[in-house]
């Protein structure tokens, strides 16, 4: 069940962490989590679709996944494939993202 939560209640949460990284973090985590489901999950169906019709002109937005790999440049991880399939080490790599600099 999702909630809008107060800054209060997201500072009990962090624990004073920085915000940015703790969103960095959460999205590692669901990216771990994405990359390991089956195949016919509707989920993971929708994260391989590829549109058929071209974008807009102008500057290329952002995707999620351009993020994620932003990320991994960062943090340099460069052996991502391997390690999403263990939970145990990328829950590690979800940690080291939250206090990551």
């Amino acid at each position: 069940m999702w909630r809008i939560k107060n800054n209060g209640q997201l500072d009990k949460l962090i624990k004073h962490e920085n915000i940015v990284n703790f969103i960095k973090a959460q999205r590692l985590s669901w990216f771990g989590h994405l990359q390991r489901m089956p195949e016919a999950r509707a989920t993971k169906k929708i994260f391989k679709w590829n549109p058929l019709t071209t974008r807009p002109r102008g500057r290329p937005k952002y995707r999620w996944e351009v993020n994620i790999i932003q990320d991994f440049g960062q943090m340099k991880i460069k052996n991502w494939l391997t390690c999403v399939q263990d939970r145990a080490k990328w829950k590690d790599v979800a940690q080291k993202a939250k206090t990551f600099n």
